[in-house]
């Protein structure tokens, strides 16, 4: 077996609960691979959350409301967004085969087409990681869609010396290898690392994208057969499980997008650890708006924003909204790599993201009744 093959399977076991596709902060490890949000026991806050939480009252929802509620987030926030990313992956697999097709590699002017949709997919899944939990986490397939942080430096090498050992890789070939040289990590590596492309790697990028697009397809699959079992919704118990999981994966999106995606790896608050997404291609600041994007999505959404109306929580959908457009309008103004942002401008977006992440959990959570799952502790 390959170095890179066993160190790959020894981390992909040990530290699937420190990677950002899961749905929990860097430092936080979960018990079991499939344990979903809503099964866990509430996180032990600090007194001053304690306090915070108190003093909020639950709104009394309807299970009629929260099963509209939740197939509406099925529908419209989980299987389009799964949907989104096959298509971009798809995308990228039609492209490479197109761009690779007259002599089997490709020159420098043909490849800024073949990043630009590599960009288009990352933000995608970037998006679609707001699913933290479901078939990708059960089957620890978002490793092998997107293996980060590589806080090793194991994909650069991994793919280096898979793509010597096998020229002619193929999609099926490239599926029984390790989580580092599949995924969105590793066609960044080839599509960034060179300026060209020989045949040898332009034969790695149609069979990655080939088998990320299956891969991705299968979880798509999953979801659109089975929302309702895979969300939860229908019956009382299963619709207060089914909010209990959407509304803490949400909270773990914020929490995980300050900390394993800016602070880590810019050393806001502590050393460097880690590197940002999209480091190679310099474009952290697509990935982490296509976050913010997603999290925007879900928590102005109109079902949603009804229900604190209704029950007289406008002021708190109101400051959702507003630490929202506040995190986007910081981010527009940001350059596209984070890194070369200054140390104010990165901890002005580290402090927005921290007082979305306390009002989603010092005040939605509590007025929707949801306890906080140990896959959100981050102690904000």
């Amino acid at each position: 077996m390959k170095k890179h093959q066993l160190a790959a399977m020894v981390l992909s076991a040990l530290s699937a609960g420190i990677l950002i596709s899961c749905s929990k902060p860097a430092d936080e490890a979960q018990p079991t691979a499939n344990k979903q949000a809503a099964d866990v026991k509430p996180a032990t806050e600090s007194s001053e959350t304690a306090a915070d939480t108190t003093a909020v009252k639950a709104i009394a929802l309807s299970d009629a409301s929260a099963e509209s509620y939740l197939k509406q987030v099925a529908d419209t926030q989980i299987i389009s967004a799964y949907k989104n990313v096959v298509e971009q992956s798809q995308a990228l697999n039609a492209l490479a085969t197109q761009s690779c097709q007259a002599d089997g590699s490709v020159a420098a002017d043909k490849l800024a087409a073949l990043r630009a949709q590599w960009l288009q997919l990352a933000k995608a899944w970037a998006q679609a990681e707001i699913i933290g939990f479901g078939p990708a986490m059960d089957s620890m397939s978002n490793l092998y869609i997107n293996y980060y942080p590589d806080e090793r430096g194991l994909v650069h090498q991994g793919v280096i010396d898979l793509i010597a050992a096998n020229p002619n890789l193929t999609p099926e070939q490239l599926a029984s290898e390790s989580a580092i040289v599949q995924g969105i990590p590793g066609l960044e590596e080839v599509l960034y690392a060179n300026d060209s492309l020989d045949k040898s790697q332009c034969q790695y990028v149609i069979s990655a994208s080939a088998a990320l697009a299956n891969r991705l397809d299968k979880v798509s699959q999953d979801w659109q057969a089975s929302p309702q079992s895979l969300l939860s919704y229908g019956s009382p118990d299963d619709n207060k499980e089914g909010l209990n999981r959407w509304v803490n994966s949400i909270l773990a999106l914020v929490e995980t997008t300050k900390s394993t995606s800016l602070d880590q790896p810019l050393g806001i608050t502590g050393n460097k650890k880690g590197h940002l997404p999209a480091d190679a291609a310099g474009q952290s600041r697509e990935i982490i708006t296509a976050k913010v994007a997603a999290l925007n999505k879900a928590l102005t959404d109109p079902a949603l924003v009804a229900i604190l109306s209704e029950n007289g929580q406008d002021t708190l959908a109101d400051k959702l909204s507003t630490l929202l457009s506040d995190t986007s309008t910081l981010l527009a103004q940001l350059p596209e790599d984070l890194a070369t942002a200054t140390p104010e401008q990165q901890k002005a977006l580290y402090d927005k993201l921290t007082e979305l992440a306390q009002v989603v959990k010092r005040q939605l959570m509590p007025t929707l009744g949801i306890q906080v799952g140990f896959n959100s502790t981050d102690g904000d």
